[in-house]
């Protein structure tokens, strides 16, 4: 059976067989039966990892360990709040670190620093839910993680076209939308900005067959 582990991208964590390109962590999230608690972290720095680094191995969700989490890819780790890890994809970070600084104006000194401001833009203190803002889907980079209704499907933004998730790859291309609409924005604002100064995520290969 699926554990409940695999993250969409407006933050919820279920249970899909689906493992992605990327897995995170937010701290111990799950007890000894590796059944998830209230908490949805222990820590702000949430990172996106590699899958396999220097042959470290374990069981997933082993108790008193850090909760494994997965992601189809970049982009869902974007949108759920995750950045680049340090030390696995330490080139990653030195790319999106420096996006970060164009983009925003910011100069956080550490990665501790770079996770405060990212932690206030992705969570609605005391309400333990996601946080979103609205923009002009032209005025959108490609990698960012939109809603066009407030119950539609998470749509990923690339070349222009917008395509729905699912936890085992995207969809086809929807129609080409209003450029001048205002739509629901679930990836962090300070990470917009870092893709629109030019950093750009691994995304997963169904793009290719979905007409990405």
């Amino acid at each position: 059976m699926p554990l409940q582990n695999r993250v969409t991208p407006d933050g919820v964590l279920i249970a899909d067989p689906a493992r992605g390109l990327l897995m995170g962590n937010r701290g111990i999230l799950h007890d000894d039966t590796r059944r998830l608690g209230a908490a949805l972290w222990r820590h702000t720095n949430w990172v996106a990892c590699r899958l396999a680094f220097k042959d470290r191995r374990r069981p997933v969700m082993a108790p008193g360990r850090y909760t494994e989490l997965f992601f189809l890819d970049e982009a869902v780790a974007f949108a759920a709040g995750h950045r680049p890890c340090a030390e696995c994809r330490r080139d990653d970070y030195r790319r999106f670190t420096a996006a970060f600084r164009e983009g925003t104006g910011l100069r956080p000194d550490n990665a501790a620093a770079l996770d405060r401001v990212l932690h206030a833009a992705r969570v609605v203190p005391r309400r333990r839910m996601q946080r979103t803002h609205e923009a002009r889907l032209a005025d959108l980079p490609d990698g960012v993680f939109l809603r066009r209704a407030p119950e539609g499907p998470p749509l990923l933004l690339t070349a222009g076209r917008l395509h729905p998730y699912a936890p085992a790859g995207y969809g086809a291309a929807l129609p080409a939308p209003r450029e001048d609409g205002l739509v629901t924005v679930l990836t962090p604002a300070p990470v917009v900005a870092a893709l629109a100064a030019g950093y750009r995520p691994l995304l997963h290969p169904s793009l290719g067959a979905a007409g990405g």
